[in-house]
């Protein structure tokens, strides 16, 4: 193994919900254990990545109990041990806290690679060598908290911007400021500026160094988090672990401590990215016809276009549409406009609310 990954482990943050994948993505079988273009499900494309980098014994992942089934069905390799399971989702924060106590327990000076589990890459090589990078610099800067940035290639409302500043190193550049969701007419003049990024939700730290920040931007949940580092090898851990995460807050790593911290560095990412966060995404990201749909399944069409249609279960028709997302499955179906694909999440929401369960 190369000499930068020594005490370096790749964590997969996978229990996330995936509601904005309704109906396909449901709570019994979460977005990330769906196949949405590539063979794989997103999930195991994403170990497959990091096992060009990395061996077996080095990967880990953030999951909840209620998946457990799944995760170890598609990552059968993956041992028990190396699963950091959380008795509920509470953002990112307390996902990357709970690694970092785990590793840190077994190795004090313990690197982290943190990685979201439904993210799609098309240049697996360029992937792992931009990783390496980053390595490299958080291995010679142990106190440089890593994010991946993506150069923006339309004025994007759904994801976060980075601002980069004065370059430090190859493709490596100081963050001035984070930006969440800016309007379309900020997101324009942040591309017109060209010094911005998507900011890709991906890191490289030492765990001590995220403990460390947690401690001082989120001090609540860092004492939560010794908490239940206090109790992991006890057989009251999972009950101590149920009572942190009932009594606290869910944050998100980038406003919990990345917008407030120094030392904080941008990367470069040119390896083909994208969240794959909503319906609208997937279309742009698959392969077309001449008419330019997606199709999956059989349906019947007439004078349809520009359109991802996903009907596998039975004989769905439709006629002189276009733009549109058509979702069919044997309980639900759904129809809405492309550009409205990031409201799916208000069904599930509104499910869940109504008590109805096992249809969101």
């Amino acid at each position: 193994m190369s000499r930068v990954l020594k005490n370096t482990y790749a964590v997969i943050l996978a229990g996330g919900v995936g509601s904005r994948f309704w109906p396909k993505s449901r709570e019994s079988k979460p977005k990330q254990y769906l196949s949405l273009i590539d063979e794989g499900t997103l999930l195991q494309n994403t170990a497959a990545r990091l096992r060009g980098l990395f061996t077996e014994d080095s990967i880990f992942v953030v999951s909840n109990r209620d998946q457990e089934n799944l995760l170890h069905a598609q990552l059968p390799w993956l041992p028990n041990d190396h699963v950091f399971f959380e008795p509920m989702g509470r953002n990112t924060a307390p996902a990357i806290g709970l690694a970092a106590i785990h590793l840190i327990e077994s190795d004090p000076d313990a690197h982290m690679v943190v990685l979201p589990a439904d993210h799609r890459i098309t240049n697996t090589q360029l992937f792992l060598d931009t990783l390496q990078l980053a390595i490299d610099f958080v291995q010679d800067d142990q106190n440089a908290l890593v994010t991946f940035g993506i150069k923006p290639s339309y004025p994007a409302t759904g994801y976060g911007y980075i601002e980069s500043g004065a370059p430090v190193r190859r493709k490596a550049f100081r963050v001035t400021r984070f930006t969440e969701k800016p309007n379309r007419e900020l997101a324009t003049e942040f591309i017109r500026q060209g010094n911005y990024f998507w900011n890709s939700g991906m890191f490289v730290w030492r765990a001590a160094t995220i403990l460390k920040e947690i401690e001082r931007y989120m001090p609540e949940w860092h004492a939560g988090l010794l908490d239940i580092q206090s109790a992991l090898c006890s057989d009251n851990h999972a009950s101590v672990c149920e009572k942190v995460y009932s009594s606290l807050r869910g944050q998100s790593i980038d406003f919990g401590v990345m917008e407030k911290a120094d030392h904080v560095y941008v990367v470069q990412a040119d390896f083909g990215w994208s969240d794959l966060g909503t319906w609208e995404q997937v279309y742009n990201s698959s392969p077309k016809d001449e008419n330019g749909n997606v199709i999956k399944g059989r349906p019947l069409l007439l004078n349809v276009s520009n359109s991802y249609i996903d009907a596998d279960d039975r004989l769905v028709s439709i006629i002189g549409v276009e733009d549109l997302i058509v979702i069919d499955q044997p309980d639900a179906l759904l129809i809405c406009k492309k550009e409205k694909s990031q409201d799916v999440r208000w069904v599930a929401k509104e499910l869940e609310s109504a008590g109805k369960k096992n249809a969101s």
